[in-house]
């Protein structure tokens, strides 16, 4: 599902004004250490697996359901990375959106990915020198402090 029901009743009451939601996403890594992307349909860009979280959702919950939902595949999560705010996003229709973005470094433990929404129109794994030119820049920051080895959650400081 691209907008959650409580994203479209909230907008039923505030239109397109900015809506600040809270965001879960992943860098999901296989054996190999390959890291596992998707590919927007709504900008074409290769990002890491994310989406928001449900009202009362626990976010590693949520993270393994976007996995499973966007990816068809199954991970066991290893630690949080990374914590940070995307600027404002401008929707086609209108909407602004901004993110508190909760990251985590997961293990792919069964499933071969293939896109199983309509959010993707290709999932594949990349090798971490070899990642795609068109990767969002919220995606390299996230890959890098999920690969950067420190057990520490990254912030803003």
């Amino acid at each position: 599902m691209a907008v959650p029901d409580f994203v479209k009743e909230l907008r039923s009451h505030i239109g397109h004004e900015p809506l600040w939601l809270s965001g879960v996403s992943a860098v999901v890594v296989d054996d190999g250490g390959r890291i596992l992307l998707a590919r927007r349909v709504d900008n074409l860009e290769w990002a890491v697996v994310s989406g928001i979280l449900e009202p009362g959702e626990e976010p590693g919950d949520a993270v393994r359901r976007e996995i499973a939902e966007e990816t068809g595949i199954e991970v066991e999560i290893d630690r949080l990375t990374s914590v940070d705010v995307t600027p404002p996003i401008h929707y086609p229709n209108g909407d602004v959106t901004q993110y508190l973005d909760l990251c985590f470094l997961a293990r792919w433990t069964s499933g071969e990915p293939h896109v199983a929404d309509e959010e993707n129109m290709d999932v594949r794994w990349f090798e971490p020198d070899a990642l795609p030119r068109k990767l969002a820049d919220s995606s390299r920051l996230r890959i890098e402090k999920a690969l950067a080895g420190d057990e520490r959650a990254w912030f803003r400081r």
